[in-house]
């Protein structure tokens, strides 16, 4: 069969063109099977056009929108208060440079490996887990990766409320009165902050992956201008100088075993992301794009980063003494109501890109995977935004134990699934991929297995999770919890790696005659 790169292939689906049918989801044939000459019948169990791999042309995301993505994530309020909690621990300023700067060069090098992957195939995470752990099988990695991102996709709309909340009682005092009472665990000037960010988002991506694109692309200046402000004004604040450290700092042996537990920690913070980095990837237009847009974006702006929180942290314990927990913190004291509103709008914008693409993408994709006839991009968000409303986060949030054992334990499983889908793409395999078998019920399809289940992948996943859940949670094991997603990985890279079977050939086979053009 001839394909002219560029062209719609001709997919028929008993006898209707499949490529340019305005909504495929909405119309179905009687039988779950997509014919394309020369290559295995597609399935529609496991094929829509949300999970087919993107056409090579047409594709949208630039070394600028990946750099974007960095820009705002990086800066996330959450990763402020991690970084500044090394100072608490007691590593001074170059520490926390070198900490951030070991997590950095780990990050780049793992992301870019994990994006790779997504341009080489076009497929989103769901669909490339099928590689490894089965057609079937790969509903394991994407529900434990949907399932962390809804929850924080709840928790971290609830923290933007409260940002929100701030600024509204800031502008209009009088609401405050709406503050005070509690249905269901929030006020009810809380419920209509959190409903109104809820529906900002919801809207967004609805819109599909380009808008988020472009609320990325728009949000990224305004967060790297809004922090670099911030610490100029604290420095000029502390009369041009700084506390370097804590008085008693860490020195020695204590010092170092804290910077490669923080760098340990900052590569853990981003395990989400290098899991399902691919259903970003699979929109960018070229390897280059990614390589670039990797290293402003995370060594170069995790540099950036790490400076403004030595600077605000710094010049905010040299001026009183007092250790801030996050730059809002800042934002509060700032005595200029128009700077304070324009500051907390962009600590808004920020939580909303964080939390776009870190917990929205990942659970749209594990459920349209999970329903391809049923669900598409945008029906799959509101189902996504609709549970991570009706789990009551801020319950969540406000329960320790949730946030350490269930939420925790889940990213816990987050290294293992991560080394053995690399080990089986990047050493097994050596990234040879037939992306239209990952499309198949055919019991020949290479990603059959048995059942549609790589019992090979199970086996190494289950004991590699083990140990990593031991090492993260296990008291007597405190002193390596930090390693734990190092382990997790490791491990189960190890033992994909020896049981994995050798007698396979493995085959490249692009996926463009059964591809769709990049618009999300």
């Amino acid at each position: 069969m001839s394909i002219i790169p560029g062209s719609t292939p001709p997919v028929e689906v008993h006898g209707h063109h499949h490529g340019n049918h305005p909504d495929p989801i909405m119309h179905h044939p009687p039988e779950s099977a997509l014919r394309v000459p020369g290559l295995p019948e597609i399935s529609e169990r496991l094929y829509n056009q949300d999970l087919a791999p993107t056409k090579a042309e047409g594709r949208r995301w630039t070394s600028y929108s990946i750099f974007t993505l960095w820009a705002n994530d990086v800066h996330s309020l959450g990763n402020y208060g991690f970084a500044i909690g090394l100072f608490a621990l007691g590593l001074g300023a170059w520490q926390i440079l070198v900490a951030l700067g070991v997590g950095a060069v780990l990050l780049f090098a793992l992301l870019t490996f994990s994006g790779f992957m997504g341009y080489k195939t076009g497929v989103p995470f769901p669909v490339m887990s099928r590689i490894s752990f089965g057609i079937h099988g790969a509903q394991i990695p994407a529900l434990i990766r949907g399932g962390v991102a809804i929850a924080w996709f709840g928790i971290q709309t609830y923290l933007a409320s409260l940002v929100l909340r701030v600024l509204l009682i800031a502008l209009s005092p009088g609401l405050g009165n709406l503050d005070h009472n509690s249905i269901l665990g929030l006020s009810t000037l809380g419920w209509a902050a959190f409903l109104f960010l809820w529906v900002v988002q919801v809207i967004i991506v609805r819109y599909g992956m380009d808008m988020i694109r472009k609320y990325e692309a728009f949000a990224g200046p305004i967060i790297l201008i809004t922090m670099i402000a911030l610490a100029v004004w604290m420095f000029a604040k502390a009369g041009g100088s700084i506390a370097l450290s804590k008085p008693h700092a860490l020195t020695g042996g204590a010092m170092w075993r804290e910077i490669f537990a923080g760098g340990a920690l900052w590569v853990s913070i981003y395990a989400t992301f290098v899991l399902n980095f691919c259903d970003f990837t699979r929109a960018s237009k070229s390897r280059k794009s990614i390589i670039k847009g990797n290293f402003w974006g995370i060594p170069i702006n995790m540099l950036l980063f790490g400076l403004i929180v030595v600077v605000i942290t710094g010049a905010q314990f040299k001026i009183n003494g007092v250790l801030i927990s996050s730059p809002s913190d800042i934002v509060q004291s700032i005595p200029n109501t128009l700077l304070l509103v324009l500051a907390a709008l962009a600590l808004l914008v920020l939580t909303v890109a964080v939390n776009l693409m870190a917990n929205f993408v990942a659970p749209i994709y594990a459920l349209t995977n999970l329903f391809p006839k049923r669900l598409n991009f945008r029906r799959a968000s509101l189902v996504s935004a609709i549970i991570g409303l009706v789990i009551l986060p801020w319950n969540l949030y406000n329960n320790p134990a949730v946030i350490v054992y269930f939420l925790g334990g889940l990213g816990g499983l987050l290294g293992p699934l991560f080394g053995v889908i690399m080990a089986d793409y990047w050493l097994l395999r050596k990234a040879k991929i037939n992306v239209p078998e990952l499309y198949t019920e055919s019991r020949t399809g290479a990603y059959s297995y048995r059942k549609g289940i790589n019992s090979r992948a199970i086996i190494a996943f289950i004991p590699s999770a083990a140990i990593s859940l031991l090492i993260a949670f296990v008291p007597s094991l405190q002193a390596v919890a930090s390693f734990s997603w190092f382990f997790g990985a490791g491990i189960g890279a190890l033992v994909y790696f020896l049981i994995a079977d050798r007698k396979r050939s493995f085959e490249d086979v692009s996926g463009e005659p059964i591809a769709v053009p990049s618009l999300h």
